[in-house]
């Protein structure tokens, strides 16, 4: 992480050693843009079509959730203080795959002379130590709490309506003027969290310091798998405690709810690109636990053909499920109207296409983005509301949510 620093485009996945049987690798570094593609939403999923097929290497980067404006006739006006660009992916001069103890490394042969003198650098480079850039950040709400209460008010009314039966409604904590050490912040929040889908980007002067514990899609051969999380409880330091909470959580009927008609949903999308009858659920709402909360996972499958573009795959189901709500569009376009900011990288994707067509993305979820040149510091987070969505619980539950990332920050 430090030796990757010196360049403008750097990405770095940490599966965490968290046990699951999906993961490919356990960490990626890739770095150095040989080529790379950075566009507005417009036509993006075109593009990004025509660059992984003329690229046909490893490729890494990101969707920003106003990619939907490139899918459907919808708009995103709010308020943004981060600036990213709405897609940004790049063909890395240097690529390092962890997986047990093996180390693979592949360089382009432009650079491949480069190894030897690299891997003596980064032997040499000292074991990480803080430094002193980093001062306590003052958080600011967007929506402060009874704002936050009429808004919710205003998303049941559209449920009991019958415009939508669910959304996802997020809140933004920012920071103005303010400097943080981005490797420093990353592995405090990583430190805390420890989640499967880590992730640290950087693109010059922005940067993506995640926690995600979340899956948005992958693809393995023909095998498509998706992975909505909707469900959540806190934890507890109390074993016992802790274990009721977690049983609660399974057993609750609003959150296994939740979690159901976003399994629905992401059914419904897979089989726009899936082979006949190949759509399965082969997790419902099972409880995984992290450091931070305990969550309901679900596990959805599709079988497509070779001649379906891997592109058309994820842009069939973007945005994913968990960040929207059903119906989808009715969704978006009501979160437009309620949420105060505009979600940019936040509940999009990061991840990377492999040279064979297989990919794997995150739900950019639990993160702290940062604006290094406007000094812009933000996280969002959010939950789904449903018919039996109780305000204050869903205030608390964002709190909650929220907690890894202000503890890093303010502390």
């Amino acid at each position: 992480m430090a030796w990757s620093q010196q360049f403008d485009d750097v990405l770095w996945l940490d599966s965490n050693d968290y046990p699951q049987k999906e993961s490919s690798y356990d960490a990626i570094l890739a770095v150095d843009a040989f080529t790379s593609i950075k566009t507005d939403y417009f036509n993006a999923f075109e593009k990004l079509k025509e660059y992984q097929t003329v690229t046909n290497d490893w490729i890494f980067g990101y969707l920003t959730y106003d990619l939907k404006n490139d899918l459907e006739a919808l708009k995103s006006e709010n308020f943004d203080g981060l600036h990213f660009p709405d897609l940004f992916f790049f063909q890395p001069k240097k690529l390092f795959l962890l997986k047990g103890n093996m180390l693979e490394i592949q360089y382009l042969k432009m650079v491949d002379d480069e190894v030897n003198n690299d891997l003596n650098e980064i032997h040499q480079i000292p074991d990480y130590t803080p430094s002193n850039i980093s001062s306590a950040v003052k958080i600011k709400l967007r929506i402060h709490k009874d704002e936050y209460f009429e808004k919710l008010n205003s998303m049941l009314a559209h449920i009991h309506r019958g415009d939508i039966y669910e959304a996802n409604f997020c809140q933004e904590f920012y920071a103005e003027d303010t400097t943080i050490e981005p490797v420093e912040t990353y592995n405090k929040l990583n430190q805390i969290s420890h989640p499967p889908f880590a992730t640290f980007l950087k693109l010059n002067d922005k940067y993506l310091l995640s926690a995600s514990p979340e899956r948005y899609i992958k693809k393995e051969g023909n095998t498509i798998i998706s992975q909505p999380i909707k469900g959540t409880a806190k934890r507890s330091d109390n074993i016992i405690e802790d274990q009721q909470l977690k049983k609660e959580l399974e057993n609750s009927e609003k959150e296994r709810s939740e979690n159901i008609m976003i399994v629905d949903l992401v059914r419904n999308d897979l089989s726009q690109t899936a082979l006949k009858g190949s759509v399965k659920v082969e997790e419902l709402c099972k409880v995984y636990t992290f450091n931070q909360v305990h969550q309901m996972i679900s596990t959805i499958t599709s079988q497509v053909s070779d001649k379906t573009h891997p592109v058309d795959v994820i842009s069939s189901t973007f945005p994913m499920g968990s960040m929207t709500g059903a119906p989808k569009i009715s969704a978006m376009k009501i979160i437009e109207v309620l949420e105060e900011t505009k979600r940019g990288l936040y509940s999009g994707a990061v991840g990377y296409f492999t040279p064979n067509n297989d990919f794997d993305f995150n739900v950019v979820i639990r993160s702290i983005l940062y604006n290094a040149t406007n000094k812009y510091v933000s996280y969002s987070v959010g939950g789904a509301i449903t018919a039996k969505s109780d305000p204050l619980s869903e205030y608390e539950e964002c709190l909650v949510k929220a907690k890894a990332m202000r503890e890093v920050l303010e502390n």
